[in-house]
């Protein structure tokens, strides 16, 4: 297999190849161009490809459904920045703050077509199951950011739903990666759906991590403004651990949550998620998730070599710092 830097820029390479209708419509296809081409870790892409290695050396013919996942994962983006009125996205203005919403929403749905299209692109054999495991990781994902936004309005979330909406948010995306992935390289049933399990325990780890870091983390190295979360009053990991301690802190956390956006916000919540220690619960957290994502891969029939190289992908993404 190759090294985690390689498929990624095997990936790089693909989307920089990609050729979209531009003359055309240039106002729909150009703001998709600009999506892709905002970088990242590619790291899902990454999965399918690893996958598709690990039990059949088949990267190669993965490249387009890896790619459809891609495209997939930055359509979401597209829209989640215009729910969450984000201005940045990888240290770039966002797709709605560059062209406008309707165009972040239009090229969106363009991309969720597009999506589709490349992810199925695959033997008829496997057709159907890749199919229903693309289309019930999109439902996921769906339903994953409507409870988000749910929860915006609601003053009590246990943790158990907030890793519920996370799972649908994140894992499931990394897990559906993985899967398509593994299935593409001839895998078994049983061994496509460990490979599933280890995506969607990673997702939940990456997610925890995220968390953190949009509150703990480094802007320049995070690509987006520190305390964005706070400030759109999302229910954060952080938030929901804070507030299941109880007590006059946790009161006043909710207090500080209503204060009006701004620098004093940021800084008052970050001061109670401090004294509450809610950093650490987020290692912990983030710890327990990675086991079970390694404990699902080592149950795979890989060979050490294969397993080592999954383990050694999720530990790199989960100990990022952007």
């Amino acid at each position: 297999m190759k090294k985690i830097s390689e498929y990624a820029a095997d990936v790089e390479s693909a989307i920089s190849c990609l050729e979209f209708p531009d003359k055309k419509l240039s106002t729909l296809y150009r703001p998709i161009e600009y999506a892709l081409s905002a970088g990242g870790k590619r790291i899902r892409p990454v999965i399918t490809l690893m996958a598709a290695d690990a039990f059949g050396g088949k990267a190669a013919e993965a490249m387009r459904s890896a790619l459809g996942i891609e495209t997939f994962h930055n359509f979401t983006l597209l829209h989640d920045d215009v729910m969450d009125k984000s201005d940045l996205r990888r240290g770039r203005p966002t797709v709605h703050k560059k062209y406008d919403e309707n165009t972040a929403i239009l090229s969106g749905d363009t991309m969720l077509t597009i999506a589709t299209q490349w992810a199925t692109d695959v033997e008829g054999d496997i057709l159907r199951d890749v199919l229903d495991t693309f289309n019930e990781m999109a439902i996921d994902v769906y339903e994953g950011q409507r409870l988000d936004m749910d929860f915006e309005t609601r003053d009590n979330i246990s943790l158990s739903e907030y890793l519920e909406m996370i799972e649908g948010k994140t894992g499931s995306l990394l897990g559906a990666a993985a899967k398509i992935g593994a299935m593409i390289g001839g895998a078994s049933e049983e061994d496509a759906r460990l490979l599933y399990e280890f995506g969607v325990m990673t997702g939940l780890a990456f997610q925890i991590q995220d968390d953190w870091l949009d509150t703990f983390g480094d802007s320049t190295t995070f690509g987006k403004p520190i305390g964005g979360d706070i400030l759109n009053g999302k229910k954060t990991y952080l938030y929901v651990a804070a507030l299941e301690e109880g007590g006059q802190t946790a009161e006043a956390l909710r207090v500080a949550f209503n204060m009006p956006s701004g620098d004093m916000k940021i800084k008052a919540v970050t001061r109670l998620y401090e004294k509450i220690g809610v950093g650490e619960k987020c290692k912990k957290a983030v710890g327990f998730y990675s086991s079970k994502a390694f404990k699902a891969v080592n149950a795979t029939s890989l060979g050490e070599e294969q397993k080592d190289a999954f383990r050694k992908l999720a530990e790199k993404l989960i100990g990022r710092k952007k």
